[in-house]
């Protein structure tokens, strides 16, 4: 089931509202790889929400899970359950807490975080990144999440984790660049903002598609 690039292009779906978010995965159906769904969505409308996006394009849920093994384990199984595609795991509770998932998971994408794309990530996450993307390549992970802000970085993991997926968050409203991610060895670039909030998701999305090129 691992999420095949094609137009490299995934949307973050950061919104509360069930309406928009159906409207805006309806109006991007085929132009995105896939649909990143994260905690505010699901608190807001329920996991049926995972199910009723999944009818648009494969599903990643981003819930960045860190916790011991039965209660990871048992938070996937919840993820699988709803149809989605994937699930966005965290590194840094240990290889006991990553297998757990993966087993889980089922055949489903495990993606697990190696440096996240906002400034923070520097002060803890950034210099226990390679031993966590090592980790994600050890456990057997279909890829890692590694940040478009700082496109050096993506390619430094890159070579650690080999021919594993790199999903890059923090394009747009977080100032990195669509073009510079690819071109740092990324596969897929996420967006959030500047999609969803464009006043037309559509022509915001083809823009970015357009840069690619």
């Amino acid at each position: 089931m691992t999420l095949t690039p094609r137009t490299r292009l995934i949307v973050a779906m950061d919104m509360l509202e069930r309406e928009k978010a159906l409207k805006v995965a309806a109006n991007l159906e085929g132009m995105v790889d896939a649909y990143k769904i994260n905690y505010p969505l699901v608190l807001s409308c329920g996991m049926e929400i995972v199910t009723e996006i999944a009818k648009f394009g494969p599903v990643i849920c981003d819930f960045k899970i860190a916790d011991i093994d039965n209660t990871s384990r048992l938070i996937v199984e919840q993820v699988v359950k709803a149809g989605a595609s994937g699930v966005i795991i965290h590194a840094f509770v240990g290889m006991d807490s990553m297998e757990a998932c993966i087993k889980a998971a089922d055949g489903i994408d495990v993606y697990v975080v190696a440096e996240m794309s906002h400034p923070g990530a520097k002060w803890f996450i950034k210099p226990v990144a390679d031993v966590m993307a090592r980790r994600a390549f050890d456990v057997g992970a279909t890829g890692i999440i590694a940040p478009a802000t700082r496109p050096e970085r993506i390619s430094q993991l890159r070579v650690i984790v080999e021919d594993l997926l790199i999903l890059s968050p923090g394009v747009g409203a977080q100032g990195g660049s669509a073009k510079a991610t690819i071109d740092a060895g990324a596969d897929f670039i996420i967006v959030g903002r500047s999609i969803y909030n464009a006043e037309d998701p559509k022509a915001a999305a083809m823009e970015i598609l357009k840069s690619l090129e």
